[in-house]
């Protein structure tokens, strides 16, 4: 179907009804574009790995509590 059929129909539409419409073309943009969004937020996995490194005592307590424990 081609954008000249569809605005003909539009065109038949009541104007009462014709808002509906519009609102309704409104809500598939905001969609779209919320999906355009979220492809360009995802991450690669495994992006740093090899770029990173943790110290050997990451695990061990820190000297700063042992007052505490």
């Amino acid at each position: 179907m081609d954008q000249f059929h569809i605005l003909e129909k539009i065109k038949m539409i009541p104007v009462a009804y014709q808002q509906e419409v519009e609102d309704f073309i409104d809500l598939i943009l905001q969609k779209n574009d919320l999906k355009r969004s979220e492809k360009k937020s995802n991450r690669k996995i495994g992006l740093l790995k090899g770029k990173m490194k943790m110290s050997d005592d990451f695990n061990s307590p820190l000297q700063d509590f042992k007052d505490y424990m």
